[in-house]
């Protein structure tokens, strides 16, 4: 079996649900076709952020790491996909650099990157008033719970608020991070600061990277200098 027909096999497989990688299925039942199985025909899936696209390299190993090029020639692939954010597409890449997307149920041969397919494109950089309705109230709700706490004394032990020192996040700059700070000796993130603060000023505990108190605090010390452009570095 040829390399071509089984990356086509590959996209069937893909059509009833399933994707063999790696030696793992993601998927249902349907066909999967083990890389490197057959005729010394291997592939590597590389799938984008959104996990809605998936561009299968032919003749790259699984464990295999993929040359400068290659690597950027997927990456590309991918982007060039997300132009349809809201469909699973999965494209092959041959080893003779043909490359097929499967989409929608169809299968298109000889695909260039930046033609068209015919899905519908995302508008980026365009929301509808609906999606920013809804990204502006969940933003806002985070806003007011960093409000909340800055204005606090439960993330200390000693009474001690961080507007008393920073009324409305005043003189905490988070425009000039990262830079480096001389009370933690290197170079520090906004947050790296606000858990300074809160375990030396109100001697408190370290919030975790991904501690919702934290992200909070983040966003309204954020909201307070929104429009100040971007001076990382700056003292």
């Amino acid at each position: 079996m040829t390399s071509r027909s089984l990356g086509m096999l590959a996209l069937a497989a893909l059509a009833g649900g399933a994707l063999f990688v790696g030696g793992a299925m993601r998927g249902g039942d349907a066909l999967a076709i083990e890389a490197g199985s057959q005729d010394g025909w291997a592939s590597r899936t590389v799938w984008a952020c959104d996990q809605r696209k998936a561009v299968v390299v032919e003749g790259v190993r699984p464990d295999e790491r993929m040359k400068p090029e290659k690597a950027q020639q997927v990456a590309d692939l991918l982007m060039d996909l997300m132009r349809y954010c809201n469909e699973e597409i999965t494209a092959t890449i041959g080893v003779d650099q043909v490359i097929t997307v499967y989409a929608n149920g169809r299968v298109y041969e000889d695909y260039v990157p930046g033609q068209s397919l015919p899905i519908m494109a995302a508008s980026f950089g365009e929301p509808t008033p609906r999606e920013t309705r809804i990204w502006d109230a969940e933003l806002a709700k985070v806003v007011a719970e960093g409000d909340r706490l800055f204005h606090s004394d439960e993330i200390g032990s000693n009474g001690v608020a961080c507007a008393m020192c920073h009324p409305n996040a005043s003189n905490t700059h988070p425009e000039t991070y990262p830079k480096f700070q001389t009370q933690l000796k290197k170079v520090a993130l906004l947050r790296d600061m606000v858990n300074w603060c809160i375990l030396n000023p109100l001697e408190g505990t370290a919030l975790a990277a991904d501690d919702p108190k934290l992200e909070a605090l983040e966003a309204y010390i954020l909201s307070q200098r929104a429009g100040t452009p971007l001076q990382a570095g700056k003292h």
